[in-house]
C-alpha cells in the first residue's frame, strides 16, 4: 500500500512538472537558462546562483538577470515592489509563506509583470488605498497562477494583454478582483471572493472596441455586488463560472455597451439569497445565452433579462419575481424552464418550447448542503433542449446548467423524492385531517402514512394507516378512554419505489371518547435528525410556534462547542438546517454558512448532541431542547 501512494505520489509529481515545463516552453522560457535564489537568510553574494549565495532582495535578483532566468523565492516577507523583466520565471514557495508586500511603498503595483513572463507561489499585498493594485499585467504570453491577491483596491490589472490568469485567490479586495482592459485574456479557475460593502465586481470587462475577445472560463465568484460586469467593447465568451450574489444589489453578469459588440454566455451558474439580476443585457447588441443556471431571490428586473436580436435557450430560473423577461424585437427564446418564480415568464408569450416543471436536480436547496445542479434520472429538462444543439455525449441536449456542449457527461442519479413539508392537523367532523404541501417531482407517485402512540423513530409496515395520491389525508382515530397522543409521519414514493426520509412529525392529543376530539400539538418542536447515524451530513428539522431569535447548536460528548448552525431571528414555521462536517469552504459559500467551531479534521467518529435555544422578542426564553446523534466516518 505505501509502495503503490509513493508511486502515485511520483506519478502526480512527474505529471505537474511535465506540465510546468510544457508551459513555460510555450510562452518562450529558456530551459537551460540560469537559476537564482531569494532568501530572507541568503549571503546576499551575486550571482545568487545558491541558496547559500541568495539575495535578500526580489528586485536585487532581478536587476541582474536576463531573459530565461527563473528566480526561486524563499519563505518570508518582501516589503518591496517587484518589476519584473521579459522571459523571466519567478516563483514563490507558496501562497501561507512568501510574500510581496508593497503597503509601507504606497505604490500603484506591487508587482509588474514584463512580456513572456511566469509569476507563481506568491502571497502579494498592495495598499487599498483606490487604484492600489496588486499585480499589472500589461504584457503579452505572460502567465500569472497559483497566487494569493489580498488587502488591496484591486487584484489583478490588465491592459493590452494576452496573458493567462489561472489559479489564483483574491480576497479583502475592495473594489475589483480583475479588471481587463483592450485585452485578448484568459481568465480561468480563479477563486475570487468580494465582500466589501464598496460595491466589488469580480471580474470586471472594458475595451475601446469589438476586436477583443476575452475568454472567461470557470471561475468562481462570491461578491456583494457583481460578479461579472462587462463593459462597452470586446466580443467576451463567459462560460462555466460559477458565482455567489451574498446579500448584495448588483447583478450576477452585468452586460453594458453602446450596441456594437456582442456575447457568448453559456454553463453560468448564479446563485444568491439577495440580489438585482442574474443576467442583465444593457445595450450589447448579439448576445446568446445557453445552459445558464440562476436561482435566488433576484427582486429588481427579472433574472434573465433578453434585448433585441438576443438568443436565449436552454436555460433554468428558479425561485426570483421573474424568471425570463424580454423587451425590444427579434430575439429569440426557446427551450429554456422557468419554475417556481412569482411570474415565470414576462414581456412576451412564451411558446410550447419553454417550460414551467421542476427541473429535480440533486440538490438546490441552501439549507441542506452543497449544492448540486445535475439533473436527476427522470428530469422533465433530460433532451428537452434546443435539438440543434447537443450534449456533450452527441444526443439532444439538456436544458440546464451542464447541457450542451460546453456542459458534462454523467450518470444521472434515481433518488428518492423530497420529504413531504408544512405538515399541518386539523379536526373535521370528528376525523383529524392531515394536510402537507404537494410534491412537484416528475415521477411522483404516491405517499404513505404512518401512525402511533410514541414518537415514530422506526416507520416500518406495523404503522402503516394508508397511501394517497392527493396532499390530505382523513384519519379516524380508535376510541380512547383516556388522555392519548397519537404521532403522524407522511413519507412520498416515485414510480420506481424509492421512498423519501419521512416528514416532520406532528402530534394530535385526543383528551377522551366524544364525537369531535380536541386536537392539539406542540408549537414548539426539535425533531429527531436524519438519517441518523450519519456520513456526511444529516438534517436537523424543528418547529417555531412563533417567531423568534433560534439558537442551534452542536456539541461534542464533552460539552465542547462544534458549529453553530442557526443564530438568528426566524419566523414561526418548519424548519431543517444541515450539518455537514466535512463541508468545503467553498460549499459553505455557497449554503451562506458562517464557518465556525470545530474543523472537520477535529471531528471524530462519536456521539454528538444540537441543541436548540429559542427567545421572544423581549430576549426572554421559550424553548429549550437537545436531541443526540452520532457520526460515523
Amino acid at each position: 500500500m505505501t509502495k503503490k501512494l509513493m508511486s502515485n505520489r511520483n506519478k502526480k509529481y512527474y505529471q505537474t512538472l511535465l506540465l510546468l515545463l510544457s508551459l513555460l516552453t510555450a510562452y518562450g522560457l529558456q530551459l537551460n537558462a540560469t537559476v537564482r535564489f531569494v532568501s530572507k537568510t541568503g549571503l546576499s553574494i551575486p550571482p545568487y546562483t545558491s541558496w547559500e549565495t541568495a539575495a535578500d532582495s526580489i528586485q536585487k535578483c532581478i536587476n541582474i538577470c536576463v531573459s530565461g532566468d527563473t528566480i526561486y523565492v524563499a519563505n518570508g516577507v518582501y516589503e518591496e515592489q517587484v518589476v519584473m523583466i521579459p522571459g523571466l520565471s519567478l516563483i514563490g514557495s507558496g501562497t501561507d509563506s512568501c510574500t510581496v508586500d508593497a503597503r509601507p511603498l504606497n505604490v500603484l503595483y506591487a508587482v509588474t509583470v514584463a512580456n513572456s513572463c511566469l509569476l507563481k507561489g506568491f502571497k502579494i499585498i498592495a495598499s487599498n488605498t483606490t487604484n492600489m493594485r496588486c499585480v499589472n499585467v500589461s504584457a503579452n504570453n505572460s502567465l500569472v497562477t497559483f497566487n494569493r491577491l489580498t488587502n488591496a483596491s484591486q487584484g489583478i490589472y490588465a491592459e493590452n494583454s494576452n496573458s493567462s490568469i489561472y489559479y489564483n485567490s483574491f480576497d479583502n479586495i475592495r473594489t475589483r478582483g480583475i479588471s481587463i482592459y483592450n485585452s485578448n485574456c484568459l481568465i480561468r479557475k480563479n477563486f475570487i471572493y468580494m465582500n466589501s460593502n464598496d460595491s466589488p465586481q469580480g471580474i470586471y470587462i472594458i475595451a475601446d472596441n469589438s476586436s477583443y475577445k476575452p475568454f472567461i472560463d470557470s471561475n468562481y465568484i462570491q461578491s456583494k455586488s457583481d460578479g461579472i460586469y462587462k463593459n462597452p467593447g470586446t466580443r467576451s465568451t463567459i462560460r462555466n463560472n460559477e458565482i455567489i450574489l451574498i446579500n448584495g444589489s448588483g447583478d450576477g453578469i452585468f452586460l453594458h455597451s453602446y450596441g456594437s459588440d456582442s456575447a457568448w454566455v453559456y454553463n453560468n451558474l448564479i446563485v444568491t439569497d439577495h440580489a438585482a439580476d442574474a443576467i442583465y443585457n444593457s445595450g450589447v447588441a448579439y448576445l446568446f445565452l445557453n445552459n445558464n443556471y440562476a436561482k435566488g431571490n433576484f427582486y429588481l428586473e427579472a433574472a434573465i433579462n433578453v434585448g433585441s436580436n438576443d438568443v436565449v435557450k436552454n436555460n433554468v430560473v428558479t425561485d426570483a419575481v421573474k424568471g425570463i423577461d424580454a423587451v425590444g424585437y427579434n430575439y429569440m427564446i426557446q427551450y429554456n424552464n422557468a419554475w417556481d418564480n412569482n411570474v415565470n415568464y414576462s414581456g412576451f408569450t412564451p411558446d410550447t418550447t419553454n417550460l414551467s416543471v421542476d427541473p429535480m436536480v440533486v440538490n438546490d436547496d441552501t439549507t441542506q448542503g452543497e449544492l448540486d445542479f445535475h439533473l436527476q434520472k427522470y428530469s422533465p429538462l433530460i433532451d428537452a433542449g434546443d435539438p440543434n444543439i447537443l450534449d456533450r455525449d452527441g444526443s439532444r441536449s439538456d436544458i440546464g446548467l451542464y447541457g450542451g456542449p460546453y456542459g458534462w457527461t454523467y450518470t444521472y442519479q434515481d433518488l428518492a423524492p423530497r420529504p413531504p413539508h408544512n405538515v399541518t392537523a386539523t379536526i373535521e367532523e370528528g376525523l383529524v385531517k392531515l394536510t402537507w404541501n404537494k410534491n412537484t417531482e416528475a415521477d411522483f407517485s404516491h405517499y404513505r402514512i404512518y401512525r402511533d402512540t410514541l414518537s415514530i423513530l422506526i416507520y416500518d409496515s406495523t404503522k402503516i394507516i394508508g397511501e394517497t395520491v392527493d396532499t390530505f389525508y382523513y384519519d379516524n382515530l380508535p376510541p380512547v378512554n383516556h388522555e392519548t397522543r397519537f404521532y403522524y409521519v407522511i413519507t412520498a414514493f416515485d414510480n420506481q419505489g424509492n421512498q423519501s426520509y419521512p416528514s416532520e412529525e406532528i402530534s394530535v392529543l385526543v383528551t377522551g371518547m366524544t364525537e369531535h376530539p380536541p386536537i392539539g400539538y406542540d408549537g414548539y418542536r426539535l425533531l429527531a435528525n436524519y438519517p441518523n447515524p450519519f456520513n456526511p451530513s444529516t438534517i436537523i428539522p424543528y418547529r417555531l410556534k412563533e417567531a423568534g431569535y433560534v439558537k442551534l447548536y452542536v456539541y461534542d460528548i464533552k460539552g465542547e462547542l462544534v458549529r453553530v448552525l442557526v443564530n438568528q431571528w426566524q419566523e414561526k414555521g418548519y424548519y431543517e438546517v444541515v450539518f455537514q462536517p466535512n463541508a468545503s469552504e467553498r460549499s459553505k459559500a455557497n449554503s451562506f454558512e458562517v464557518p465556525m467551531g470545530k474543523r472537520y479534521s477535529d471531528i471524530a467518529t462519536g456521539v454528538y448532541f444540537y441543541m436548540i435555544q429559542v427567545y421572544n422578542d423581549r430576549n426572554i426564553p421559550v424553548f429549550s431542547d437537545s436531541e443526540k446523534m452520532i457520526l460515523l466516518k
